[in-house]
């Protein structure tokens, strides 16, 4: 008999709104990043809340990756039922409940887990959940550069939270970790590098992280690894901050024209449910890719408002337009599929394995 030839689900790409991603301009981002990396010698660790899809990440780990980043246990859960164990979560872990779900990955995942900390709480609540574990929590602890949300604020408050790890059981200190590269992370490292190694505590790991700040990351001292998310498909935010160009960007989100209510207003069929709303400081929610001139003013739940009123040409009721999102990765996280297409035919179709792992 024959072998079985696997079929699609039957996708029509006028049936809106649809996320699809450019796979050419997706591998084309992944060999980008990965030579940057291979060029300076650091590791590539991706962070995968950008696509939350183990085929991609898979995708990433052929490509070069050494692992991946997961946010969340539920994300890393994802992974591992799909083989992939070589993985950093970059979130404090906290609570019972938590602690105990992260010792049973941790089992799974054969000493290959590591997490992040940044106060003696956190510690202590890893400690007791795998002071009796043979095989210890390797925990990196993060320290704010510049971005001001989590992580020790000195290198003397690192060194305090590395001699602490270091002495509990259950734990093994195994470096530092910041987001994102700023100017304020050069002095830190070097003043946090040079006293753990005075302490007799080296960092075995200094890992780094960010799209738009990949380029620097050779310049951060002692650095081991780099975490990247939205450079595989990259978007509006990336394109601002220069480290990408309209032609980088894999994600189109496919929408159509349902209104015209007035020759400067139409209105399309996706809102706050189908876009980020998110905006890094720009004008609009989303670049028209038919009609760069156009702006995405205003989002409710199922409209999306386009002011024409800039634009030579206007779309009309019916027409699909396709729109870069300002954040790929909360769209991600609105969609249960992403259809990856090539020269504008659908070759693959991907369930968002990660969608909702918040917890």
């Amino acid at each position: 008999m024959p072998p079985a030839v696997a079929t699609l689900p039957s996708v029509d790409l006028r049936d809106t709104p649809v996320v699809t991603i450019d796979l050419d301009i997706m591998e084309a981002n992944i060999r980008r990043l990965q030579s940057y990396c291979d060029a300076h010698h650091i590791a590539n660790r991706p962070h995968i809340k950008t696509h939350k899809i183990p085929a991609i990440a898979r995708r990433q780990i052929d490509g070069g990756a050494i692992g991946i980043t997961c946010q969340k246990l539920g994300e890393a859960a994802v992974m591992l039922d799909a083989g992939i164990d070589d993985i950093l979560l970059t979130f404090n872990i906290l609570g019972e409940a938590k602690t105990g779900r992260l010792r049973a990955l941790a089992r799974r995942a054969r000493g290959r887990l590591s997490v992040v900390c940044d106060n003696a709480t956190v510690a202590r609540a890893l400690s007791a959940a795998f002071s009796d574990e043979t095989e210890p929590l390797r925990v990196l602890v993060e320290c704010d550069t510049g971005l001001g949300r989590n992580g020790v604020q000195t290198p003397a408050e690192a060194l305090d939270l590395a001699r602490l790890i270091a002495g509990m059981p259950g734990l093994r200190f195994d470096g530092l970790m910041t987001y994102p590269i700023t100017p304020q992370t050069r002095p830190f490292f070097e003043a946090a590098l040079a006293m753990l190694e005075r302490a007799g505590l080296p960092a075995a790991v200094v890992s780094t992280g960010g799209t738009p700040a990949y380029p620097r990351a050779h310049e951060v001292p002692g650095v081991t690894e780099h975490r990247a998310g939205t450079y595989v498909f990259n978007d509006r935010g990336t394109v601002a901050t220069g480290v990408a160009t309209w032609d980088d960007c894999a994600m189109r989100i496919r929408t159509s024209v349902v209104s015209r209510p007035t020759p400067e207003r139409a209105i399309i069929d996706g809102g706050s449910k189908t876009f980020s709303t998110d905006q890094f400081g720009q004008q609009g929610f989303g670049r028209i890719v038919e009609y760069p001139d156009a702006e995405i003013t205003k989002l409710n739940e199922e409209h999306g408002y386009l002011d024409l009123s800039a634009c030579r040409s206007r779309p009309e009721v019916g027409e699909v337009v396709s729109v870069i999102p300002n954040h790929t990765c909360v769209v991600t996280n609105l969609h249960e599929r992403l259809i990856g297409i090539r020269r504008g035919k659908v070759e693959v179709v991907w369930d968002v394995a990660g969608r909702g792992r918040v917890r």
